[in-house]
C-alpha cells in the first residue's frame, strides 16, 4: 500500500485548476464550489487558481469565488492580479511560435493562437471552437495568416478529435524543442504550447512567492497531465475522480469526479476535514464510496 505524505502543519493557501476541477464539463461553477472557496476564506487561507485558459476568460469565475490574489492564466504564461493587471508574461519566441503552427499544419490539426487580449484561428466552425468559447466567455478572431501574432504569443494550441494523433504531436513536438518550450495536453483534444516557463510547476513558485506563503503550506487540485507539475512542488496535492490513472498515481489522495463535487469534497475532507493522513488507496475507496 502506497502511504500519502501527511497534510502540511499548516495550510495557507490552496491553489486550483479550473476546467475539468472547478467546473463540471457543462462549465458549470456548482454552488457547493463557491461555498467550499468561501469556507477557505473564512478560515483564513488564501485561494487562487493556475489555467491553461486567457487570464480574460478568468474574469467571471474571480468574480464567482472571490479570489483576492494573483491568478495565473495560460498555464502560467501570464501571471495577474485579481484584477487582471498583469505582473509576468512569458510569450513564446517567434521561431518557435512559428514551427509549432507549421507542425501542427502538417499534421491536419488546428492551431489555435493566444496573443495579446486575442484568440485567433483559422477554422470558426472546426470542432472545440464553441465549447472554447462558452469556456473563456469570449469569442474567436478569424484570420487569413496568423502573421505578426506569432511574435507575441502567449499560447498555442492544437486541437483535434483525432486524440492519438495529438498525443503523438505532443512526443514530437517534444523531441524538437526540448526545453525550448513546454508541450503539454491539458484535454486529451487540447495540446497546449507555451513558454518554459509557462508551466503549471513554476506558475504555482511564482504565486507561492506573490502569497508569501512556502510551498509546503500550499494544497493542489487537478485533474490533468499539466497538473503533476504542481503537484511536485506543493505540500499537499489532490487529483479528480475524472483524472486520468498517471495523474491519480501522482498525488497525495484522490476526490470524486468534477461532476460529483469533487473539488468541494477535496477541501471539505482533506483540507478542513480530519482525513489528510490516510492511505492514498484508503482515500480511494472512500471517495468511490462517497
Amino acid at each position: 500500500m502506497i502511504l500519502a505524505r501527511s497534510r502540511p502543519l499548516r495550510c495557507s493557501a490552496v491553489i486550483s485548476d479550473v476546467d475539468g476541477t472547478l467546473m463540471t464539463d457543462d462549465k458549470i461553477l456548482s454552488a457547493r464550489a463557491i461555498a467550499a472557496a468561501a469556507e477557505l476564506r473564512s478560515n483564513g487561507i488564501m485561494f487562487s487558481v493556475i489555467s491553461s485558459r486567457p487570464p480574460r476568460g478568468l474574469r467571471n469565475l474571480i468574480t464567482s469565488l472571490g479570489i483576492d490574489a494573483p491568478v495565473a492564466g495560460f498555464n502560467g504564461g501570464v501571471l495577474a492580479t485579481e484584477n487582471l493587471a498583469i505582473i509576468a508574461a512569458h510569450l513564446l519566441a517567434p521561431d518557435i511560435a512559428r514551427r509549432t503552427v507549421q507542425m501542427l499544419d502538417a499534421r491536419r490539426l488546428q492551431a489555435w493562437v493566444f496573443s495579446g487580449q486575442d484568440w485567433l484561428l483559422l477554422q470558426p466552425d472546426a470542432p472545440y471552437v464553441g465549447l472554447e468559447a462558452r469556456t473563456v466567455a469570449f469569442g474567436p478572431t478569424p484570420v487569413d495568416d496568423f502573421g505578426p501574432a506569432l511574435d507575441t504569443t502567449a499560447k498555442i494550441v492544437g486541437v483535434s478529435t483525432n486524440f492519438e494523433a495529438l498525443a503523438q504531436c505532443e512526443r514530437d513536438l517534444r523531441a524538437v524543442f526540448g526545453a525550448q518550450a513546454s508541450v503539454v495536453r491539458s484535454q486529451p483534444y487540447y495540446l497546449d504550447v507555451t513558454h518554459p516557463l509557462a508551466n503549471k510547476g513554476d506558475a504555482l513558485s511564482h504565486l507561492a512567492r506573490l502569497m508569501q506563503v512556502p510551498l509546503a503550506e500550499v494544497a493542489t487540485i487537478g485533474d490533468g497531465h499539466n497538473d503533476i507539475a504542481m503537484f511536485e512542488r506543493s505540500g499537499l496535492s489532490i487529483a479528480m475522480g475524472n483524472a486520468s490513472p498517471e495523474v491519480q498515481r501522482a498525488a497525495d489522495f484522490v476526490t470524486t469526479s468534477n461532476g460529483e463535487g469533487g473539488f468541494a469534497r477535496a477541501i471539505e475532507r482533506y483540507i478542513l476535514g480530519a482525513d489528510s493522513s490516510a492511505p492514498v488507496e484508503a482515500a480511494k475507496a472512500r471517495d468511490r464510496a462517497w
